[in-house]
């Protein structure tokens, strides 16, 4: 096989080549020049000097380019000749058949099927039940990793999409015309969405309260998109339609959700820092900063001895002693003064709060 030059193109088809159908010559077979192309040269002779062949056909592939394929001659001198050898290089690669997926799907399929022909609790149906569990457990993982990091361990979601996947197996029926991935997926959300809503209320509440908090969280964020402010009861009533009474027992019913553990890590395994982990701690200055504010207004009420005196002990540093020598009286008079002024401080300090 060769490529013809860009040069060659046009003169090829002029003489017919490439039309019709694709690498056969527009015109037939023994035709000794072409009609429709006056100006194309003549057809060669079908008995070459140096050899027995025909002349090449034309064929344009894909790319645009023409190529040559030597085909065999029927006849030379009453003799058939021997087909030329021909290099076929295809241009597309054929679709790859069966693979890992389909072997496991009719494997799944043929176990299916003699599971529903044995009896309950025979020995080799239970082995073909744990075969099909163990087969597609790789679906469970991935179901129960759409549902991670909402407070429940990994390991918890695992086991109970293990379980709708256990049911699935028993419920299946081969003759529904449906994969079993299908039929298993929505059986193995619902116990997962079934064990979140059993298992994240601190407190047991019937499920149509459960239902309506639900509806309440959507249709709250509607409105609240909305009209750009929280929605009132009676908007959340006539938009559920609902009385308000409903309303406000559904947002009661919401205080019996349990909050998620400060303690649980926020990706789901021990390697991710825990929620508390990433909370500030209290500012006791900040404290401080309060009382000080607080006592300002009180201090300015104070008399002025009684006021020096609190200002040498605890901004001074002074001793009792020191402060009865600055002011001139006793030290045992000093002690009852300075309780007497704590003590009125701090019942004030209480009534404020």
């Amino acid at each position: 096989m060769r490529a013809f030059e860009p040069d060659e193109i046009p003169a090829a088809r002029r003489a017919g080549y490439g039309e019709g159908q694709r690498g056969t010559p527009a015109a037939a077979a023994g035709d000794e020049d072409t009609p429709d192309a006056p100006d194309a040269p003549d057809e060669p002779d079908t008995e070459a000097e140096d050899g027995d062949f025909d002349e090449p056909s034309l064929e344009i592939d894909e790319l645009g380019v023409v190529l040559e394929h030597d085909e065999p001659d029927t006849e030379t001198d009453g003799e058939t000749a021997a087909p030329a050898a021909t290099t076929s290089f295809p241009l597309r690669r054929p679709p790859r058949q069966g693979g890992p997926h389909a072997e496991a799907h009719a494997r799944a399929r043929e176990l299916f099927a003699r599971l529903n022909e044995l009896p309950e609790g025979s020995t080799e149906r239970k082995q073909i039940r744990d075969e099909l569990v163990q087969m597609h457990l790789p679906l469970v993982e991935h179901l129960a990793r759409r549902f991670r990091n909402r407070g429940e361990p990994l390991d918890d979601l695992t086991q109970v999409a293990t379980i709708g996947l256990i049911k699935s197996v028993d419920r299946f029926d081969t003759e529904r015309g449906v994969e079993f991935s299908t039929y298993a997926t929505p059986t193995v959300i619902g116990e997962i969405k079934r064990h979140f809503r059993d298992k994240g209320w601190a407190v047991r509440v019937p499920r149509r309260l459960q239902e309506l908090r639900l509806s309440l969280t959507s249709a709250t964020s509607e409105l609240s998109q909305r009209n750009r402010r929280s929605p009132t009861v009676a908007e959340l009533a006539e938009y559920l339609k609902i009385s308000e009474e409903e309303v406000l027992e559904g947002l009661e019913s919401a205080n019996a959700y349990s909050t998620l553990s400060l303690d649980v890590s926020e990706g789901g395994d021990e390697d991710s820092p825990a929620v508390a982990d990433s909370l500030g701690s209290e500012d006791e200055a900040l404290e401080g900063v309060e009382y000080r504010e607080s006592l300002k207004p009180l201090l300015e009420q104070l008399p002025p001895r009684e006021k020096k005196i609190l200002l040498l002990r605890f901004f001074g540093n002074m001793t009792q002693s020191q402060i009865a020598e600055e002011i001139g009286i006793s030290q045992m008079h000093v002690s009852r003064l300075l309780a007497r002024t704590l003590e009125q401080l701090r019942a004030q300090l209480l009534v404020d709060e």
